[in-house]
């Protein structure tokens, strides 16, 4: 079995007498340390894959097994970053991402403890100089740094990423993706992400999951990116690999936006 397993999950949200199927049938076993991302029109159900892996959602039908354990609501074993940073304003960098590390580790880490390892994961995101800002006081991007951090700091099996950089601009996206890149290799942590944006998901991805459209939305194809790691975005650009990979994948969604 996967470490991640998706199966047959179906979804179906009720409005008094009606019923809308989002999802139909999806499969997906994810292996530890995988990166993949999932792609696909708007409305074909990416969020509430994400949210049923993150056990924010009940599916209607299926479920979804990690690291042999079925997944029953919310647990510290996945941690999301989401599009919007989520941050709280009255809290500095440092205890935004303390209220994580308190909350959970409390009992099993010293007070010092504590402290290093929430310097520690602002360090790997680059935030280690701005501990006493507070939210206002920094850059979308800063911003998304301490999420990504906080989610890091709770030493998940699985971090959920829910295009956590579209709203962000091309420059500080593509610093952000190369960050998410390292700390991958680095920590290995096995990522599931939603994106709209294809050269993203073939730089960052082992595995692109293209969904059909809503409703009743299911996968329709998955692509394995065979590129060596590390990666670098500027010398991946005349790699015929590359865009052999980003023309599938472009193939595929205009396809799928005729069928609309």
């Amino acid at each position: 079995m996967s470490y991640l397993s998706i199966e047959h999950l179906d979804m179906s949200f009720v409005r008094g007498k009606l019923a809308s199927q989002v999802l139909r049938d999806i499969n997906l076993g994810v292996e530890q340390g995988e990166f993949i991302s999932i792609i696909g029109h708007s409305g074909c159900g990416k969020s509430t894959v994400l949210n049923i892996v993150a056990g924010l959602l009940d599916p209607s039908l299926g479920g979804v097994i990690l690291d042999g354990k079925e997944v029953r609501g919310p647990g510290p074993d996945r941690s999301m970053v989401f599009q919007n940073h989520s941050l709280l304003p009255w809290l500095t960098v440092y205890e935004n991402v303390a209220v994580a590390v308190n909350k959970l580790f409390k009992r099993s880490m010293s007070r010092s403890e504590r402290r290093e390892w929430i310097e520690h994961n602002l360090r790997l995101v680059n935030m280690g100089h701005a501990l006493d800002k507070y939210p206002q006081e920094i850059s979308g991007g800063m911003k998304q740094r301490v999420g990504i951090a906080r989610a890091l700091s709770m030493k998940p099996k699985v971090l959920l990423l829910d295009e956590p950089f579209g709203a962000l601009d091309a420059l500080t996206r593509a610093h952000l993706q190369d960050e998410v890149m390292k700390i991958q290799k680095d920590l290995g942590n096995t990522m599931l992400m939603i994106t709209h944006d294809v050269d993203e998901a073939v730089l960052l991805s082992d595995r692109i999951v293209m969904m059909t459209n809503g409703p009743s939305a299911t996968i329709g194809e998955i692509l394995s990116v065979d590129l060596p790691r590390p990666r670098d975005r500027i010398a991946l650009a005349d790699d015929p690999r590359y865009n052999h990979y980003r023309a599938a994948v472009l193939s595929f969604l205009h396809d799928r936006h005729r069928l609309q």
